[in-house]
Order: structure tokens, then sequence, then C-alpha cells
């Protein structure tokens, strides 16, 4: 009988510690902000992943650019078969003399070759070298200023989503009681028929609509799982209280934004850099104009010695140390064109220079008033929402009093509906757009 007695108890121990238990589930599930999303794309996104191979390989062409300053030293050695040695003393249509040798012969040596003046082609190499690095180093900043805009859209369309989506079942919930008050007064003679089958009828239609955006709620997971480099069937539940507090933004002009942009933008200066890179080009070009001076040593150890006179089957050293000049004398007239080219690709490369600039002007400029137009929208949704929330209780009040008509209701709720839309859509327009402008500016 003592054991039948505390099964209640038991019972209540239980759901005592259910609450903690659940609360131990939810604090176990992450829940991720716009921040923490962005540190994990930077670290495992692809395409990051990419630009820093690129990188990588720009690093390796500058110190390969290096290495060609280092003297050129090589060792060599050959074996190898005499044929008889004929010397014609008479002409080649007398008797020769048959020079005796051995039949086999062999030599090993070394060549050292020290570049003193090339017009500073090797050094600019390594100029231009790091330039592209830069270069590169731009591109993946524009790279990462691209994937975290990309990863912005993607987080505040999942916010957006999931908010259309409370909205959605709340207002199938207040439907659902409302259909069912319908129900009651048409059944006590109060109401149409049709007032139930268009609230019938509007219920199908929040349930479609909430079907779509469940979907729409998939994708956005699955793109921001791509963009952070995870499984594309990972769980991901965003911080639906961050990114989206309207918080004091930085009290700057267009002006003081297209200042910031010339200095930082990531896109700007890679055209800036692309007229440094044009104008190296044309000075390494005209170096070809001026002559090579080099420092060279060999040493060889030949047998048998067959290259001087008297011949000699004894083993013999030679060397050689000196100073080399050349001077390419074609390079007179046919770098001609080639510098006249690189003049054009400097030019080319200005004239982008401008059209960047003006780009950028525009683009500052598009961003500065869409984010201006979007805290407007803020505010008027805000407005919207009050006005449409106090129609919806004056309508229903007056329909349940059989002075308005359903149809009536039903406008004023779904205009309710979409007020609470356009809020939400305005408030991730503001916070995107901010984040396009900082994206524009290289400040993201």
């Amino acid at each position: 009988m003592k054991r039948y007695q505390s099964i209640p108890i038991l019972g209540a121990m239980l759901l005592l510690l259910a609450p903690s238990v659940h609360a131990r589930d939810a604090a176990t599930t992450q829940t991720w902000s716009l921040e923490e999303i962005w540190k994990v794309a930077e670290t495992n996104n692809h395409q990051l992943k990419l630009s820093d191979l690129n990188l990588q390989q720009s690093n390796l062409e500058v110190l390969e650019a290096k290495d060609r300053l280092l003297p050129e030293l090589s060792i060599g050695g050959d074996a190898k078969l005499n044929t008889r040695f004929l010397l014609y003393d008479n002409g080649l249509f007398s008797s020769p003399q048959d020079i005796p040798i051995k039949g086999y012969g062999y030599g090993a040596g070394y060549n050292l070759n020290v570049n003193l003046f090339n017009g500073g082609k090797d050094r600019r190499t390594i100029r231009i070298k790091q330039e592209e690095k830069t270069h590169k180093q731009y591109e993946a900043d524009l790279q990462m200023h691209s994937v975290k805009f990309n990863v912005a859209v993607a987080y505040f369309d999942l916010y957006k989503y999931l908010h259309f989506r409370d909205f959605l079942a709340a207002e199938m919930a207040t439907e659902q009681k409302q259909l069912s008050l319908i129900e009651s007064l048409h059944k006590n003679g109060i109401v149409l028929k049709s007032d139930v089958l268009r609230t019938s009828v509007k219920l199908s239609q929040l349930a479609l609509s909430l079907s779509d955006i469940d979907k729409k709620i998939d994708i956005a997971i699955q793109r921001l799982n791509i963009l952070m480099g995870r499984d594309t069937n990972e769980e991901l539940e965003i911080d639906d209280g961050s990114g989206l507090t309207l918080d004091a933004i930085t009290d700057a002009d267009y002006a003081g934004y297209l200042a910031i942009a010339l200095r930082q933008s990531p896109a700007y200066k890679i055209v800036n850099s692309d007229i440094r890179l044009s104008e190296m080009s044309i000075r390494q070009i005209k170096a070809t104009l001026l002559p090579k001076v080099s420092f060279y040593a060999n040493y060889n150890y030949t047998y048998p010695q067959i290259s001087f006179y008297p011949y000699s089957n004894d083993l013999w050293g030679f060397g050689q140390t000196g100073i080399k000049v050349q001077f390419s004398v074609d390079n007179l007239y046919k770098s001609k064109h080639a510098i006249a080219r690189a003049q054009v690709v400097n030019n080319q490369a200005k004239e982008k220079g401008d059209i960047k600039r003006d780009e950028i002007s525009l683009q500052v400029k598009e961003a500065y008033l869409q984010r201006q137009q979007a805290l407007e929208s803020v505010e008027t949704a805000e407005k919207n929402i009050v006005k449409t929330a106090e129609a919806v209780r004056v309508i229903r009040s007056s329909y349940l009093n059989q002075e308005s008509l359903l149809t009536d209701l039903l406008d004023a709720e779904n205009a309710l509906l979409e007020a609470k839309f356009n809020l939400t859509t305005a408030q991730t327009n503001f916070k995107l757009s901010h984040i396009q402008l900082l994206a524009i500016v290289g400040m993201l």
C-alpha cells in the first residue's frame, strides 16, 4: 500500500524536474548572432579559402623573384668516346695527320654567373610581384566584404521569414477562434453562411502562405550554412534579438562616407594598384635598352687535352674569370612599339581609375539615400501598425454588433498583417542598407 502511495509523490517530482530538463535542452541549442556567423564564415567560407590560397601563391611568387637575385652556379661533368683525331694540315683533300689521342674522355667543372646590372629588371620584378601580392590582398578584402554582405542578406532574410511565420501562425490562431465564433453566430442565425466560407477561405490562404514561408526558411538556412562552410543539412537557429537593435549609427554625411571610400574601398585600391603595375611595366620595358653587365667565372678539368696545341693525353685544368657586357642593339627598334603599348595600358588603367571613382561615388550616394529611405520606412511602418491595429479593433467590435460587413473586417485584418510584414521588412532593410554602405566604403 505504501508503494502505491509513493506514486503521486514521484509524479509531482517529475513535473517539477521537467521545466529544468527543458531549460537544459534549450541551453544546449546554440543560437547564432550575425557577428558569430561572420566569424565562422571568415574561417570556413570556400570563396575566402580560395582567396587565401591566392595570397599564398603571391607570397611564393615574391620569394621566387627574390631568388633570381642569387648568383647562378652550376657544376657538371661528362664522359665521352672520342673518334680518331685527324689533322688536315695541307687542306681537306690532302692526306690527314692522325694525332694519337685516347679513345675516351671525361671532364668536370663549374660555372658561376653574377648579375651586376641589367637596368634594374630583377629588382623591379620583385616590386612588381609585391604589388601583385598587394593587389591580391585587395581582392581578398573585397571578397571578404562581399561574403559578409551576402551572409547579412541571408541572415536578415531568415530573420524576416521567421517573424513572418510567427505572424502567420498567430493570425491563423486568431482566425480559427474567429471562425468558431462566426460558426456559432451562424447557427444562431445572426450571420450568413458566406461569412463562414469567407473565413475558411482566409484560413486556407494563410496556411498556404505559411507553407511558402517554411520553404523560404529552409532555403535561407541552407544558404547560410553554405556561406559558413558547413553541411547544408545542419540545423541553424539565429538570435532573434541580435542584429536588429536600431542603435545610433555614425552620424557621417555623404561627403564623409565618400572620403572614407576613396581611402579604404578595396575596389578603388585595386584600380590604383593596376595603375602602379602599368607604370612599372613601362619602366621594365625601357630597361631592355640598357646594357647588361655580369661577372662570370668557370673552371673545368678535362681529359684528354685536345683543346689547345700541343695536344696531350693528360688531365688538364683551365678556367676563366671576368666581366661580361651585353647590349641588344635590336631592342633599340624592337622596343619602340612595346613601350607605346605599355603606355596605352597605363592610360587605360588611369581611365578605369576615374571610372571606378565615379562608380564608387554613385554607389555611396545610393546606399546613403537607401539607408535614409529605410529609416523613414521604419517610422512609417510603426505608425501604420498603430493605426491598422486600432482599425481592426473598431471594425471587429462593429461587426459583432452587426454594424459592418465581414469583408471590412477581413480587409482590416489583412492590412494589419501586411503592416507587420512591412515593419519587419523595413527594419531588416534599414540594417542591410547600413551594412551595404559599410561594405562599399571598406569599413565592414
